[in-house]
């Protein structure tokens, strides 16, 4: 079985959302730049981000921060969200079970996959930090997502974008690929990723082979 993190690894938008974060701080009088902001901010759960968020800004979040970011995310999602290049290959070559499992929420995930016309490829095999009550880094959405898939864990692999998703793969038994978009090969080694890539053509690759 195979789980895909969503953000990052099935649809382009980590750029879209970290630009809108950047541009949010920016008019409360933080300059956080794009690097910063992925460093500090990819593949973190909404309660972990807006810990942050509110180190940040001394202490305090206005009121009407998350509401406005989840406004202006969505009108960049709708503007300019597209399909990770050479996903869709990835899926149509794929001869083995799979599912997506996000840090984000059901709205979101379903949202952004149905958007980009991927929802009907993952009906049915969604799962979310909703569903969960650690997030990744801990194990227990992968976890979940084997047993609601009916899948052994040593027999899962996971591709993931962050340092975040990877912990959370090796820390649930599983394999996992690092897909090195928006974070450095390196990081994604450090947190115990058994492979890196940096494109889809070689996750279709590795996910051609029988698992070890």
């Amino acid at each position: 079985m195979v789980i895909f993190d969503c953000d990052g690894v099935l649809v382009d938008s980590e750029r879209l959302s970290h630009t809108v974060l950047c541009e949010m701080m920016a008019e409360r009088g933080v300059a956080l730049g794009f690097d910063e902001a992925v460093e500090l901010f990819i593949g973190v759960s909404l309660p972990v981000g807006m810990v942050k968020v509110r180190e940040l800004l001394g202490g305090s979040v206005p009121a009407d921060f998350l509401p406005e970011m989840g406004r202006r995310t969505r009108q960049a999602f709708l503007a300019g969200l597209t399909v990770v290049p050479g996903i869709v290959g990835v899926l149509d070559a794929l001869r083995r079970p799979y599912c997506v499992a996000s840090n984000g929420n059901h709205a979101k995930v379903s949202f952004t996959l149905g958007h980009t016309g991927l929802l009907p490829r993952f009906a049915g095999r969604i799962f979310t930090a909703d569903d969960v009550d650690r997030p990744k880094p801990a194990p227990d959405l992968f976890l979940h997502a084997a047993r609601m898939m009916d899948a052994e864990p040593r027999h899962t692999t996971v591709v993931e974008d962050t340092p975040t998703g990877i912990t959370a793969a090796k820390a649930a038994g599983m394999r996992a690929i690092g897909y090195a978009a928006m974070t450095s090969v390196d990081r994604l080694h450090a947190a115990g990723a058994d492979v890196v890539v940096q494109t889809m053509a070689e996750v279709q690759a590795l996910l051609a082979r029988p698992h070890p």
